[in-house]
C-alpha cells in the first residue's frame, strides 16, 4: 500500500519544486505526479524504484514516472533537488507523453556513464530552482518551459540512452495508437462523472478492440485501465478536498465514485489514509 509523501511543495497545478529535507528516508509510496530527483552529496544515496535498488552518487538523475512505487532507503535529502510535474500537464502534450512512453523503463542517468548529459540535465534543474526562488512573474510557466527543455534533451539523446533501457526502447505502440489513447485519457479526466467509462466503451472510443486496448493502455501508462482510472479519481478528490464547502459525499460523486465505501476503500489504497484524515492534514 502506498504512503503519502510529505514534502514542503508550493501549491501549484503543474510544477512543484523542493529541497532541504533533513530526513534520510521515506517509505515506499506512489503518486500521480512524475518526479525528477537530482541526487545530493554524501557517501550513501540509496533509492528503490519499482523492485530495483539503486546506489547513486552526487549528480545522478533519478526519473520516477507517474504512479511508480518508489522509496528513499537512505539518502541525503538535504541537498537533493526534487521536481514534481503533474500527470495532467504531461498528458496534455503528445510529444511529452511520447518521450515518457519511450523512456518508461529508464530510471537512472548516471553521471559516471553519461557525464555530459547528466550535467546538462542538472543545469536545467538548477535553472528551474533559480526561477522558482526568484520574484519573477510567471515563474510556474517559466519552470514548465524548462521542464520541456529537460524532456527535449532526453529525446535528443535517445541513441545514447536506449542501451540503458531494459527493452532497448522497443515499445510496440504506434504514434497513432498513442495519440488515440491520450485522447481517451483526456476524455476520462474531463468526464469523470460520465455514465459509461468502462474499458469496453473507451476501447471503442479509441477505435481499438478491447484486448489490444488493454495491452496498449498498460504500455502507455504503466498501469492497467482500472488502476489508472482509480488513480485519476483519487487525484481529482485530492484537488477537491481543500474546498471546505464540499462534503466528502459530494467530493466522492464529483470524482466519479458511486458510493462512499468505494471512495474510502480506493482512497486508502492509493493514499494510505481515509479522505477525512487526508483533508485534516
Amino acid at each position: 500500500m502506498g504512503q503519502i509523501e510529505y514534502f514542503t511543495f508550493n501549491n501549484t497545478r503543474s510544477i512543484n519544486l523542493a529541497t532541504g529535507s533533513s530526513e534520510r528516508d521515506f517509505p515506499s509510496h506512489r503518486h500521480a505526479y512524475g518526479e525528477i530527483i537530482v541526487v545530493g552529496s554524501g557517501a550513501k544515496n540509496v533509492y528503490r524504484i519499482d523492485d530495483t535498488l539503486y546506489t547513486l552518487t552526487e549528480g545522478d538523475i533519478a526519473l520516477i514516472w507517474p504512479m511508480e512505487n518508489h522509496e528513499i532507503v537512505d539518502a541525503n535529502r538535504e541537498n537533493s533537488l526534487i521536481v514534481q510535474y503533474s500527470n495532467t500537464f504531461a498528458d496534455s502534450l503528445f510529444d511529452f507523453k511520447r518521450i515518457a512512453n519511450h523512456y518508461h523503463d529508464l530510471h537512472i542517468i548516471c553521471v559516471n556513464s553519461h557525464g555530459p548529459l547528466a550535467r546538462r540535465l542538472k543545469s536545467i534543474i538548477d535553472k528551474m530552482f533559480h526561477v522558482w526562488d526568484s520574484d519573477k512573474d510567471n515563474r510556474e510557466m517559466r519552470c514548465a518551459r524548462l521542464l520541456l527543455d529537460f524532456m527535449l534533451v532526453l529525446d535528443e539523446h535517445h541513441k545514447e540512452l536506449d542501451a540503458d533501457i531494459s527493452n532497448d526502447g522497443g515499445k510496440t505502440v504506434s504514434d497513432t495508437t498513442l495519440n488515440n489513447i491520450i485522447s481517451v485519457m483526456d476524455y476520462i479526466k474531463n468526464n469523470l462523472t460520465a455514465d459509461d467509462l468502462s474499458q469496453s466503451a473507451m476501447a471503442e472510443r479509441a477505435g481499438l478492440n478491447k484486448d489490444y486496448f488493454s495491452r496498449a493502455f498498460k504500455e502507455v501508462t504503466g498501469m492497467n485501465f482500472s488502476k489508472w482510472i482509480n488513480a485519476i479519481r483519487v487525484e481529482k478528490a485530492v484537488s477537491l478536498l481543500p474546498e471546505e464547502s464540499l462534503s466528502l459525499t459530494e467530493i466522492a460523486m464529483l470524482s466519479g465514485f458511486k458510493s462512499i465505501p468505494s471512495f474510502n476503500r480506493v482512497f486508502v489504497e492509493y493514499k494510505g489514509v481515509p479522505p477525512s484524515k487526508f483533508r485534516k492534514m
